[in-house]
């Protein structure tokens, strides 16, 4: 896989497991419920945390009211405390991948959804992560992606960082893949990306080369409309 199929790979994986999660929360059926949910808002009883209401949620998304309903009720169905917590999160990525490892990248993805850094993914970091990968613009989501791969979240990416992330996309592929992979392949791909990417040879990538870079490849652009108008 040449350096950009991997950048695509890498990117369009956090939107195909988004399906993968949605499919896993029994909300993956049209988002077209009909009546209200205890007076238009949300249910609340038996739960730990209580999310924003409808009208903010919807201010803050892409999503109708309706859609934000039907997907809270599936979301607290598999999920009745409100929170997804981490080890449950790997738990659900494992079983997709069972010929490789995906705790690693799992955890990094789960990182990218809880914005507040509580060890614990609410409904809304859920449905605000879902909505810009589904329905934002181009640069919403590689803001989204930057913010992935920006591990310890300084706003830079560090070859540290990206080798981070590579490995464990190769981890979670699986070393039995075809063609087989190499132990040195994903530093070559960092290396690639690097030098595809850092703009001014200061050893980082910022988030302007980042979009930049992207929207000026077409690969790239073409896979962040794949999963558009899904649901």
């Amino acid at each position: 896989m040449e350096v950009d199929g991997m950048e695509v790979f890498a990117i369009a994986v956090v939107v195909a497991m988004f399906v993968v999660v949605l499919k896993q929360f029994g909300v993956w059926e049209p988002l077209s419920l009909e009546g209200k949910i205890c007076d238009g808002e949300f249910e609340l009883s038996m739960v730990r945390h209580q999310p924003e209401g409808l009208d903010q949620l919807q201010a803050q998304t892409q999503f109708t009211r309706k859609e934000l309903q039907s997907l809270y009720r599936g979301f607290k169905n598999e999920c009745p405390s409100g929170l997804v917590d981490e080890e449950t999160f790997k738990t659900i990525y494992s079983q997709f991948f069972p010929q490789g490892d995906a705790t690693t990248y799992a955890h990094f993805l789960f990182n990218a959804f809880d914005m507040d850094r509580n060890g614990s993914i609410r409904f809304e970091d859920f449905v605000i992560g879902l909505s810009v990968l589904l329905r934002g613009s181009v640069t919403e989501k590689l803001r989204w992606a930057f913010n992935l791969y920006d591990i310890n979240k300084d706003g830079l990416i560090t070859k540290e960082e990206m080798m981070s992330i590579m490995t464990s996309i190769y981890d979670m592929m699986g070393r039995y893949t075809l063609p087989s992979v190499r132990d040195d392949s994903p530093y070559e791909h960092v290396e690639r990306f690097f030098q595809k990417m850092d703009r001014n040879r200061d050893g980082v990538v910022t988030i302007d080369e980042f979009i930049e870079t992207c929207q000026k490849d077409e690969n790239i652009m073409a896979s962040m409309q794949l999963f558009e108008n899904v649901i």
